[in-house]
């Protein structure tokens, strides 16, 4: 039986949703967060649960420090702490950088790079003291390259990948392994925005001819998760040949 915690960001839907599903096929206790959807993630729980799962919802918006210092007491009130992390919670925003504003900027950045910092800054005691621990970030490929009416959100993703590569470096001594997903286009809620003629001509762009499915990227999760330990620091493109 497989005694390992892990906290996935993000649960309620699409990546985090399909990680939270094959990770409890390898019999991980769960502890799932999101911020908003919190009827669907207790939904998602209690299907697990209902299987003999240990799977515990822990909601609440990690963008907010205080807020990831109660997630971490609440789960530290069932168990030592983390093993592993998954940092999926992001939101997206398209629109010129001009028309942004202040708000709109700080959401983003709070979302999707400030909470990875939260929890990551929560996690790391536990696994120094245990010598050990997996620390894996999505990131996107528009972190990589940029997008033109994203740079908020392309932004907050360089910025996933510059903390993945220097934590990774900082933790290497205690045998913490630090590694990013630099995503394509996956289809989840967060595309469902694009009418079809923009997914036509996505998928045109698109070496493979398709979007990826939340379901590969979480094998994909899965597999870092169980990585040599030699494999750290690294930024892991998963988007068909698009970059």
């Amino acid at each position: 039986m497989n005694e390992k915690n892990i906290l996935i960001t993000g649960a309620s839907r699409g990546i985090g949703k399909a990680c939270a599903f094959i990770f409890a096929q390898k019999n991980y206790r769960l502890f799932l967060n999101c911020h908003t959807s919190v009827d669907e993630l207790h939904h998602i729980c209690n299907t697990l649960t209902s299987s003999c799962i240990s799977c515990r919802a822990v909601p609440g918006d990690i963008g907010d420090p205080d807020a990831v210092r109660a997630i971490f007491r609440s789960i530290e009130s069932y168990c030592d702490g983390i093993d592993i992390l998954i940092n999926n919670a992001g939101i997206s925003h398209i629109g010129l950088l001009a028309d942004m504003t202040d708000e709109e900027w700080n959401h983003i950045i709070q979302t999707n790079l400030s909470s990875a910092f939260y929890t990551c800054r929560s996690a790391i005691p536990y696994m120094i003291h245990q010598k050990a621990g997996k620390i894996i970030n999505i990131s996107s490929m528009w972190g990589r390259v940029g997008a033109s009416c994203e740079v908020a959100y392309s932004a907050s993703k360089a910025g996933i990948q510059g903390l993945t590569m220097a934590l990774a470096k900082e933790l290497a001594p205690s045998n913490i392994q630090v590694n990013a997903i630099a995503c394509g286009v996956i289809d989840t809620e967060m595309n469902a925005q694009l009418s079809e003629i923009e997914r036509n001509a996505l998928i045109e762009e698109i070496p493979s001819g398709r979007f990826g499915t939340p379901e590969e990227t979480a094998k994909l999760i899965y597999d870092l998760a169980h990585a040599p330990a030699y494999l750290t620091g690294q930024i892991i493109g998963l988007d068909g040949g698009y970059i």
